[in-house]
């Protein structure tokens, strides 16, 4: 099979054009989104040739477009358009991002302003992918990337040192190891700070400095060029947090005034999660090598579950207590993908549905093992009046309630 990526020789303001996939592209466990789309991206350059900011390699309606697809309806290229060969003439842009289009459409407008945007929301609510098939789309990487954790120091967001060099030579502009958000700056692209509540207060506050000033300094190269580094056009930094992971340092009244804050929540509609929840799973399974075989009766299960658990009420209006961990969409992937890869590997030795039980189990227990004792009376109660209305799914799940039990 053939597949392409981006060409990383090219600037950040210009189109994203396909190459051959290499076998690196070929052997990894997660492809990045300006690899893995690269067509859609190079289509997308030459299908939208309206006015573009700064840098930008698409146009804003068109990093919409590839972030919630195009519904299933194939796009033409215009007939004097002017696009690299192996762009094909008409595709269909796959839909990446379940959410609200007002949303991505008032990120994209956040960061065609070249204002900090920052993504909050509860765990497993896909922040983090929205915030790389943006990068990937506005400026053709989304590897410009500082992960927040306590240890992030200051060096991680401005700049480094190769000691090495620095022995040699002395502090140079050779011996200089730019951070990735130094990198952003130079080049006018996005960077990205994963996490950034878990960033001690003097992190938190080398931000401040960054999104206000666009400059960096370098005092040990003052007298040269490169001891100020001043930000291109094009360059804006997104920005995660966790509303149910409080971090390390809350964040300041100074750095929250940086940033336009958009909350991602979790997928409001039952189908809409069911179609990715099975599809991710797919994907995921069958990178494994092996035949998926969940049936739609397993995963809508699977999927009502964490609803009722995530929201504390069933469908049809049932109270539910509310487990204290996170029953996020991306759990419910995860767990779907489990059922899938034991399918594949023990065939015929029980049925797929019998391991459901376990698995929310497991998910449950993360946080407080006072978790069980509420995932069996979800059992007690939503389970088994769904099994008491003649549904056969629901009745062998509530005759696997001993498993909840051990």
């Amino acid at each position: 099979m053939t597949t392409t990526s981006t060409d990383p020789t090219a600037g950040p303001g210009a189109a994203a054009r396909p190459r051959a996939a290499t076998a690196a592209d070929q052997h990894r466990q997660i492809t990045p989104p300006e690899d893995r789309y690269a067509t859609e991206l190079a289509f997308l350059a030459a299908h939208d040739t309206g006015p573009r900011p700064p840098g930008w390699r698409l146009t804003p309606r068109a990093v919409v477009l590839f972030v919630t697809g195009s519904a299933g309806q194939a796009l033409s290229l215009p007939k004097d358009a002017a696009a690299d060969p192996g762009v094909p003439s008409r595709l269909v842009i796959e839909e990446k991002f379940v959410g609200e289009r007002a949303l991505v459409e008032r990120c994209v407008v956040t960061l065609a302003g070249e204002r900090g945007l920052l993504l909050v929301g509860e765990p497993g609510t896909a922040k983090s992918m929205l915030s790389e098939l943006l990068s990937a789309a506005v400026c053709g990487t989304s590897a410009l990337t500082v992960q927040g954790t306590a240890g992030t120091t200051e060096d991680q967001l401005k700049y480094g040192w190769n000691y090495a060099l620095l022995l040699a030579q002395g502090p140079t502009e050779e011996a200089l190891v730019p951070s990735p958000v130094l990198t952003a700056m130079t080049r006018g692209a996005v960077a990205r700070v994963e996490e950034v509540t878990r960033c001690l207060p003097e992190v938190q506050d080398a931000l401040v400095s960054l999104l206000s000033e666009r400059r960096i300094a370098v005092p040990e190269l003052a007298g040269s060029e490169s001891a100020l580094a001043h930000a291109a056009p094009g360059f804006t930094l997104i920005a995660t947090a966790n509303l149910r992971d409080k971090g390390v340092s809350e964040m300041s009244a100074a750095l929250k005034r940086r940033f336009n804050f958009e909350t991602v929540g979790p997928i409001g509609d039952v189908d809409a999660e069911a179609a990715l929840v099975r599809r991710q799973s797919r994907a995921a399974v069958e990178r494994a090598g092996a035949a998926y075989q969940v049936d739609d009766a397993v995963l809508e299960a699977l999927v009502t579950a964490f609803r009722d658990l995530r929201e504390g009420r069933s469908a049809e209006g049932w109270e539910v207590e509310r487990p204290s961990t996170v029953m996020s969409t991306a759990e419910a992937v995860s767990v779907a993908g489990s059922l899938g890869l034991a399918a594949a590997y023990f065939p015929g030795d029980r049925d797929v549905l019998s391991l459901l039980p376990g698995h929310l189990l497991g998910v449950v227990r993360k946080d407080d093992p006072a978790d069980a004792a509420r995932l069996l009376g979800y059992w007690d109660g939503a389970v088994r009046r769904r099994a008491e209305q003649g549904s056969s799914t629901w009745r062998a799940l509530w005759d696997l309630r001993a498993v909840l039990e051990n």
